[in-house]
């Protein structure tokens, strides 16, 4: 390993070993915060200076994105006019390593006048800001990861890790599902897995099926032909019987060799192929997909004729 490349390892040895120490510190201040948060009635306010600043804005993303209505409020802002979006009901979490950090401290008066609870982070459990906090979230960490011990990271990384901590409990306690989290993610590619159904891609036109008395022969071409790597056999009264795949045929051309081209696709096909509804969601078929090792899933109705069928690449919408 080059030397450069220690100094890396090193890094991520630290924050990791200071993440692992933040287990022992955890106690009933942080069941009270989670519990403060769960039964807010407004918003949670989340604010912190420089880099403790940017790990707030991330914690108040991830807590609105998982059921927890949260916004990261610039301290300095908060000073000329952003204090007007503090309401009654809500919840205030500060986060400062040092737990003096001057612009918090002065925030402190104005939150206890409004009776608001507040919520703190930092490394410093005697500090000003802990001891005028309703619980106080201890996260200390042994040393920074910075070779200077002086910037900020172990700390931040430990302070972020907490506030993950948090959103994941709140997770827990709320009964947050799949679907909730897509309600909020509606713009990317895991909220449509999560929101969109089979019926809005599986594929419906010019689908492979054929008879059981198909000839192996002849059941080739229509599987080349439909572009699925499947054939479905469906009889005279529209009755799925079972599926037929390349790799099926590939494997009754090895075992039955010269028999092959007499063969009916009857006698080699899988019977009882999966059969999903049409309001599933893409995600669970993704789910189901990987579980059984197969590439399609054939789309029934309620009176289990064949609607459309669903493969993989339909899926990654």
């Amino acid at each position: 390993m080059n030397e450069i490349r220690e100094y890396a390892v090193k890094c991520l040895k630290d924050e990791a070993n200071a993440l692992l120490d933040l287990i022992p510190q955890l106690d009933e201040n942080f069941d009270r915060a989670v519990e403060l948060m769960l039964h807010c009635t407004g918003k949670v306010v989340i604010t912190g200076v420089g880099k403790s600043g940017h790990i707030a804005a991330k914690i108040a993303a991830t807590l609105s994105s998982t059921g927890t209505p949260a916004f990261y409020m610039n301290t300095l802002d908060a000073f000329h006019g952003d204090l007007g979006m503090v309401a009654d009901g809500d919840v205030v979490l500060m986060i400062s390593y040092s737990g003096q950090t001057d612009e918090l401290l002065r925030l402190l008066p104005y939150m206890e006048h409004r009776r608001l609870p507040i919520i703190s982070i930092s490394g410093n459990a005697d500090s000003l800001l802990a001891k005028h906090s309703t619980c106080h979230i201890l996260a200390a960490v042994e040393r920074e990861a910075c070779p200077l011990n002086l910037a900020p990271t172990s700390s931040t990384t430990a302070a972020l890790a907490i506030g993950d901590a948090l959103a994941c409990a709140l997770i827990e306690m709320r009964h947050f599902k799949a679907n909730d989290f897509a309600q909020f993610h509606p713009g990317g590619s895991l909220g449509r897995r999560l929101l969109t159904t089979a019926s809005d891609v599986m594929r419906t036109d010019d689908l492979p099926i054929i008879p059981p008395t198909m000839l192996l022969g002849d059941a080739i071409i229509h599987a080349s032909a439909g572009k699925l790597g499947l054939c479905v056999i469906v009889d005279d009264k529209g009755n799925i019987n079972g599926i037929i795949t390349d790799g099926d045929i590939r494997r009754a051309m090895q075992n039955i060799q010269s028999k092959f081209f007499e063969t009916k696709v009857c006698e080699v096909m899988t019977r009882n192929p999966k059969c999903i509804a049409p309001d599933m969601k893409i995600a669970k078929i993704q789910q189901m997909m990987h579980k059984n090792k197969i590439h399609a899933v054939l789309v029934v109705g309620s009176d289990k004729k064949l609607l459309g069928i669903v493969d993989s690449f339909s899926c990654e919408v």
